[in-house]
C-alpha cells in the first residue's frame, strides 16, 4: 500500500488500482501473445514469404498484428504480403497504419505512394512522394514517382478534353501512356472502354471492362455493360454470367435484373433449338429459331443466327424451294457466312441446279477454305454437275430428289406405260421408244435400290461403263439379264411393274 500513499490515493482507490493491474496481466495471460509467441509469428512469416507461401505467410502476420497492434513494422510487413499476393487495396490500410505509428517511415510512405498512383490517385501519391523528400531530397525512387504523378495528372486532363471534343482515337492514345502508368485506375480503362464502344469495337472495350470489375468494390455498372456488349456479340452465356456477378451485388437492381429476365429467356431459346437440331428434330427447331426471332428482333446477330439455321433445317427436311429462298435472305444479311453459302447449295443440289450449286461452294471456299465439308460438298456438286449432262436418274423419272420408293415407282409405271415400244408403230418412233424405256428402267433399278441410290447421290453413275472395272462391263447397265435391242428384230416386251 505504500506506493498508493505516496502517489496520494485513497485506500479505496488504491486498491481499485491494483486490481486493475492484476487483472491486465491475467488478461494477457488468457488472450494476447507473449513477446516470443509474437517473435515466432514473425519469423515464420518472414520464412514463409520467401518460401512463395503466401497464405501460410500472411496467417502468422494476422496473428502477430493481433499480439502486438503497436508494431509499425509488422503492419509494415502484413502489407508486403498483401502486394506479393496482388491484393494492393487490402495492404494500403496497412502501410497508412504503419505510417501513423510511424510518421517519418519513408519505406512505408514510398510503397503507399505508389500504389496511389497505380490506382491514379494522383494528388494523394504527389502528397506521400513530397513528404519522402522533404526528409530525404536526394531520394531517386521518389523523385522519379513523382515526375510520374505529375505527367500522369497532366494525360488525365488531357485525355478528358480530347474525350469531351468527340476525339476518341487521340483520347485512345492518350490513355495508353495514362494506363501504363496507373495500371489499377478503374476510371482510366472505362473511358478507354467508352471510346471503343463508340469506334465500334466492342471486343476492345471488353478487354478494358474486363478488369474494373474488380478494380472496383461494387461495380454493378460495369457487369451490366459488359453483359450488354457480350449479349450484342451473340456471346449470350457470357452475358448471362455477367449479369448474374451484377446480381449478386445488388439481386434488387432493376436494371440488371431486367437484362437477366431478356437474356435468360432468349439463351434457353437457343440452347433448346440447338438441342432439337442434335435430336434431328429440324421442324421444331425452325419453329424454336422464329420464336428467338420474336424476342430478340433488334440486335441483328440473333437474327442472322436463326436465317441461317433455319436455312440449315429446312436442308434437312428436304424443301428445297424454301430453303433456298431463307439462305438466300440469310447470304444477303451475311455475305461472308461459309456455313449459309454450303447451305444453299445443298438446297440447289435437291433441286437439281448444280451449276449454282458449285458456285455456292467455289464462294464458301473463298471463305472458309480449310472446311473439309465445303470441300467435300463442292466435289460432289462438280461430280454431280457432270453427271447430270450425261444421265440424271430424276429428271428421267421426273421426281426431286427427295422422292421416296413409292414416288418413284409410281413414276417409272407411269413412264414405262406411256413409252413402251408396242405402243409405237414406225420404226424410228420404236426405237426412241426403246431408247426412252431403257433410261426409265434404268432410273428405277438405281433409285430404288438403296446402294446404288447412294452412290448416284454421290455424284457416281452406277450403270455407267466408265465408272465399271475393266471399262467395258457394258452389260452391267442394263436392268435386264441382255440388252433386248441388241438383235434389231421385233418382239414383244412383256414385265411386270414391281
Amino acid at each position: 500500500m505504500e506506493p498508493c500513499r505516496r502517489a496520494g490515493l485513497s485506500g479505496v482507490l488504491c486498491s481499485l488500482s491494483l486490481l486493475c493491474v492484476i487483472l491486465d496481466i491475467q488478461l494477457d495471460g488468457v488472450f494476447g501473445e507473449t513477446q516470443a509467441e509474437i517473435e515466432h509469428h514473425l519469423e515464420m512469416g518472414r520464412k514463409l514469404l520467401a518460401a512463395g507461401q503466401l497464405a501460410e505467410a500472411l496467417s502468422h502476420y494476422h496473428s502477430a498484428v493481433e499480439g502486438d497492434s503497436k508494431n509499425y513494422l509488422t503492419f509494415y510487413k502484413r502489407a508486403a504480403v498483401f502486394l506479393a499476393m496482388g491484393k494492393s487495396k487490402s495492404a494500403l490500410p496497412d502501410l497508412t497504419k504503419a505510417i501513423q505509428l510511424k510518421p517519418d517511415f519513408l519505406a512505408a510512405r514510398l510503397q503507399r505512394g505508389n500504389i496511389l498512383l497505380k490506382q491514379g490517385s494522383t494528388q494523394e501519391a504527389r502528397e506521400d512522394f513530397e513528404a519522402v523528400l522533404q526528409r530525404s531530397s536526394d531520394n531517386e525512387e521518389a523523385q522519379n514517382q513523382l515526375m510520374k504523378a505529375n505527367e500522369l495528372e497532366e494525360l488525365q486532363e488531357e485525355a478528358q478534353a480530347a474525350y469531351h471534343q468527340g476525339d476518341y482515337s487521340t483520347t485512345i492514345t492518350v490513355l495508353e501512356r495514362v494506363i501504363e502508368i496507373s495500371p489499377w485506375d478503374p476510371e482510366s480503362r472505362e473511358l478507354r472502354a467508352e471510346c471503343y464502344i463508340r469506334m465500334g469495337d466492342p471486343q476492345k472495350a471488353i478487354q478494358d471492362l474486363t478488369p474494373t470489375t474488380r478494380l472496383r468494390n461494387d461495380n454493378r455498372a460495369a457487369f451490366l455493360k459488359l453483359g450488354k456488349l457480350h449479349y450484342s456479340l451473340g456471346d449470350h452465356h457470357e452475358s448471362l454470367n455477367n449479369v448474374r456477378e451484377c446480381l449478386k451485388l445488388d439481386q434488387d437492381d432493376k436494371e440488371c435484373f431486367s437484362h437477366y429476365k431478356q437474356v435468360k429467356k432468349l439463351s434457353k431459346q437457343l440452347d433448346s433449338a440447338e438441342e432439337l437440331i442434335e435430336e434431328g428434330r429440324h421442324q421444331e427447331a425452325i419453329e424454336k429459331y422464329e420464336s428467338v426471332m420474336q424476342t430478340e428482333p433488334n440486335v441483328p446477330y440473333y437474327t442472322n443466327l436463326a436465317k441461317e439455321r433455319i436455312c440449315f433445317c429446312l436442308v434437312k427436311i428436304k424443301s428445297a424451294t424454301e430453303a433456298i429462298d431463307v439462305c438466300s435472305e440469310a447470304h444477303q444479311r451475311d455475305p461472308r457466312n461459309a456455313n449459309v453459302l454450303r447451305d444453299r447449295a445443298e438446297a440447289y443440289i435437291l433441286n437439281q441446279d448444280y451449276e449454282k450449286a458449285v458456285e455456292d461452294y467455289q464462294e464458301a471456299r473463298e471463305f472458309d477454305g480449310d472446311s473439309n465439308d465445303i470441300k467435300e460438298g463442292l466435289d460432289r456438286a462438280q461430280r454431280l454437275l457432270k453427271q447430270s449432262r450425261k444421265r440424271d436418274y430424276y429428271k428421267i423419272l421426273g421426281v426431286s430428289r427427295s422422292a421416296n420408293k413409292q414416288e418413284i415407282t409410281k413414276a417409272y409405271r407411269k413412264l414405262a406405260q406411256q413409252w413402251h415400244p408396242d405402243n409405237f408403230q414406225s420404226e424410228a418412233e420404236k426405237k426412241e421408244a426403246e431408247k426412252k424405256f431403257i433410261d426409265i428402267a434404268s432410273a428405277k433399278e438405281v433409285l430404288t435400290d438403296p446402294e446404288m441410290r447412294q452412290k448416284f447421290d454421290a455424284g457416281e453413275d452406277p450403270l455407267d461403263p466408265e465408272s465399271q472395272q475393266g471399262g467395258g462391263g457394258g452389260q452391267q447397265g442394263w436392268p435386264f439379264h441382255f440388252n433386248p435391242f441388241e438383235s434389231g428384230g421385233s418382239f414383244h416386251f412383256k414385265f411386270q411393274y414391281n
